[in-house]
């Protein structure tokens, strides 16, 4: 016959026995329904009861990171590193996406390279931390240029092939390592079959972005069409902005400080990670409404309702002087553009 969990006792408090399961289970359907709030709360009660459950501290790290908390899931995340608690390798991939995210690319950089360093990556990992590894130099401050350091390499017989093959390629982690490995060359040989991925419909948005990055970078001045979102547009990479100094998403960000860097800074920097994000899946395009106040209250109203606060549409039309039609319009772009996401890297 089994026998009977017993209570627990916590401060005095007696608990339930199987409550933390309860907790986890309730936190991890709240999590897979999208009710990010209301998962942190379960998981969080949950972690008080058992705080080195591997299921719990994962759900915290998606949950904090699908609200966009994406310090708290740094920090977490990190920890679970430095603990050894969950699949090491996978953790390792969920925080490199995290630092992708706080666009923290000198710390991917580092991540990796000691990684690299102490031989601990599988073989049949190698190309895939590469991948990142390239990318994410080539998007940190231009500071790190002058760290002089030898790059690793790919296996040479891989580095330069004839033909890109990106439409043929089905994994979009193949298709980034291809693109990564653009880095290191020159990308005028492959130009046609670029722009024929950029005008492909089921192109990620997000792999468009980096060869756009790339393009500008290497000074191609010729004009190309991009298409995106179901939307197309006639672009010349050179007359592109920086990604990171894009005149709309530097105006939303400046009225969002206004508002709440005093009085909510960790609101304010969770919803600036939320403008970046956006800002990159999109790039180079932008959506109506133009006023950036609307997309400014747009942002701060789906933050608040991801953290479960109280939000009031009427309240932010007032505060961001701006029709709440503007706001509501700006918030159904913002949403259909959060269902995109970085790939699972």
């Amino acid at each position: 016959m089994k026998k009977r969990e017993r209570a627990k006792r916590k401060d005095n408090i007696i608990f339930l026995p199987g409550l933390e399961k309860r907790l986890t289970d309730k936190g991890l359907e709240s999590l897979q329904n999208k009710r990010y709030q209301e998962a942190i709360t379960l998981l969080e009660e949950a972690r008080e009861h058992d705080p080195e459950n591997s299921d719990i501290l994962i759900g915290l790290v998606l949950g904090y990171f699908e609200a966009g908390a994406y310090q708290k899931a740094k920090v977490l995340a990190n920890d679970m590193l430095l603990k050894g608690i969950g699949d090491y390798f996978h953790l390792v991939d969920l925080y490199l996406t995290i630092l992708i995210q706080l666009h923290e690319y000198q710390e991917i950089v580092s991540t990796i390279e000691a990684l690299f360093d102490e031989k601990e990556i599988p073989p049949e990992r190698h190309d895939h931390f590469l991948t990142i590894l390239q990318f994410s130099r080539r998007m940190a401050d231009n500071d790190i240029n002058d760290i002089e350091e030898e790059p690793i390499e790919a296996p040479q017989e891989q580095s330069y092939p004839k033909e890109l093959n990106l439409t043929s390629l089905k994994n979009i982690n193949e298709q980034m390592l291809v693109i990564s490995r653009l880095a290191e060359k020159n990308i005028r040989p492959y130009i046609e079959e670029i722009k024929e991925y950029l005008t492909l419909e089921p192109g990620h948005p997000f792999l468009k972005t980096m060869l756009l990055t790339l393009l500008k970078e290497q000074e191609y001045d010729k004009e190309i069409m991009v298409e995106k979102f179901q939307e197309n547009h006639r672009i010349v990479p050179t007359e592109l902005p920086d990604i990171q100094s894009q005149p709309r998403m530097i105006e939303i960000e400046n009225l969002l400080e206004k508002n709440l860097e005093n009085n909510d800074p960790v609101l304010f920097e969770n919803l600036k990670g939320m403008v970046e994000r956006i800002f990159f899946i999109s790039y180079p395009f932008e959506f109506k409404p133009e006023e950036s106040s609307a997309w400014a209250a747009a942002f701060h109203l789906l933050v608040l309702d991801y953290f479960g606060a109280h939000s009031d549409l009427s309240a932010l039309s007032n505060e961001y002087e701006i029709s709440p039609e503007k706001i509501e319009q700006a918030l159904a772009k913002i949403r259909e553009l959060e269902e995109i996401s970085y790939p699972n890297i």
